[in-house]
């Protein structure tokens, strides 16, 4: 009889019979004659998640404490997208800086149901991200400048522009009024978010209402794009700066490459920020790890500019 089907036992072909609880607790080896807490110890270690990070571009996987000294910048040169926390930190002198919160906002003011309902994916996003929303503001000084930032997070919902997204640009505004300070934006954002139908469009005139404000006090607005920068959000506050700067190979559009209504044939990289700066479109392509620099640099050219011109 053939035993190709019959299966091992327990522990594989020829493994020992097992020994009582009793006997295994006394010739447990060297580990259990050590100390229970040391034990313990010893038993419990365990790799940290997400240590390694794969490049984007490359497929190398990086350290993470590495890529975290780069400001999370890859060695291929990718500008890997960061959220409010850090971009404050990397951009205020010292990583001191004050939170500005907006006026509250209504969840779901549409009751929007379609597919997974928005109060669920607005939780979600809360819970993943620890923002309230895809829109954050913080001020502090940048290179001795006062400043007010506005920052957007593409992982609150790819940055999607809404009602309380929109009450956080305009927070800021009035904040660099306030303050007498000029405001700088950072876009990131794949465009209006449709759960709030037209009450997200509304955000865009809104949003323009209040840089005229900000440019009645001539008070100076610098933005920079970063990855990726899209739709609505486009079409209104980050094409509206005084100076444009962006990151390195940043998507800038305002709809996807696929969407050609021309029908003519575009050059390649024609919606990235290198492409942009060569056709006037953005001033300057900045590094990350120079951005404080530059952006201290120009605030503090306009604001004595601003000085000049009131003096006169």
């Amino acid at each position: 009889m053939s035993m190709a089907g019959a299966k091992d036992p327990p522990g594989g072909r020829g493994a020992p019979t097992p020994q009582p609880s009793s006997q295994r607790g006394a010739r447990g080896g060297w580990l259990a004659k050590i100390a229970p807490g040391v034990r313990n110890l010893v038993s419990k270690r365990e790799t940290p998640e997400n240590l390694w990070v794969k490049c984007p571009d490359t497929g190398e996987m990086i350290y993470r404490p590495d890529l975290e000294a780069a400001l999370w910048v890859t060695p291929a040169g990718r500008h890997m997208r960061i959220g409010p926390e850090l971009r404050f930190a990397y951009t205020f002198d010292h990583g001191a800086y004050e939170r500005i919160e907006p006026l509250a906002t209504t969840d779901d003011p549409l009751h929007f149901g379609a597919g997974k309902p928005y109060r669920d994916s607005l939780s979600a996003a809360r819970k993943a991200t620890g923002e309230r929303d895809s829109g954050s503001v913080g001020a502090g000084t940048i290179k001795g400048v006062p400043a007010v930032a506005f920052v957007q997070d593409f992982a609150f919902m790819g940055g999607s522009l809404g009602m309380n997204t929109g009450e956080s640009f305009i927070a800021a505004a009035k904040a660099a009024i306030a303050r007498d300070c000029p405001m700088i934006a950072f876009t990131a954002s794949g465009g209006a978010r449709m759960q709030e139908g037209i009450l997200s469009l509304m955000q865009m005139a809104r949003t323009t209402l209040a840089l005229q404000e900000l440019r009645a006090a001539r008070l100076p607005y610098v933005v920079v794009l970063t990855d990726p920068t899209t739709g609505g959000v486009t079409a209104s506050y980050a094409m509206l700066g005084d100076v444009e700067l962006a990151e390195p190979n940043a998507l800038i559009a305002f709809t996807g490459a696929r969407v050609n209504p021309i029908r003519e044939t575009l050059p390649p990289g024609y919606q990235r920020s290198e492409y942009l700066v060569e056709h006037g479109m953005v001033d300057q392509v900045v590094e990350r790890k120079n951005l404080p620099t530059v952006l201290g640099s120009v605030l503090g050219t306009l604001m004595a500019a601003r000085a000049r011109s009131a003096a006169a």
